[in-house]
């Protein structure tokens, strides 16, 4: 289950908030048959943010920028 690590009901609602918010960014980067693994995977980036943004536009912020660190390929 996605933020099964939070409990409050409002870290929860700021984290699914912030989760919509981060994939409208990147979701037309991404090519439609890595969708959902890329969504996924922006979940637990900001279940591992949740905790330290402020709101939930902070926590969009944080899960996008790490997000695409993540998706830096070297070029060869």
């Amino acid at each position: 289950m996605r933020f099964s690590t939070l409990y409050d009901a409002v870290d929860l609602a700021r984290a699914e908030g912030a989760l919509d918010a981060a994939w409208r960014e990147v979701k037309d980067n991404i090519p439609l048959e890595e969708r959902e693994k890329a969504r996924t995977k922006l979940a637990y980036i900001v279940a591992s943010c949740a905790l330290f943004a402020g709101d939930h536009a902070e926590l969009a912020r944080r899960a996008v920028a790490r997000f695409k660190k993540g998706r830096v390929r070297p070029r060869i």
